[in-house]
């Protein structure tokens, strides 16, 4: 089972000092749905994870699964 919080912690840190408004633009997700995710509340849906592991050039399992 994924870690919500955890998860968070780790896109929080990837974000550094980028706004939330630029990362939800740029991974096509409203900056609502980014705060959710930051905080713990929700995970994206996988479409949306290969759009964030490829913007941070991650895998997602390096983000989501670790």
């Amino acid at each position: 089972m994924l870690d919500k919080e955890k998860i968070g912690q780790i896109l929080t840190g990837l974000r550094g000092d980028a706004s939330r408004e630029e990362i939800a633009k740029a991974v096509g997700v409203s900056v609502s749905a980014w705060q959710m995710y930051e905080n713990g509340q929700r995970i994206p849906k996988d479409e949306v994870k290969v759009r964030i592991a490829s913007y941070f050039e991650k895998t997602v399992g390096e983000i989501f699964y670790s």
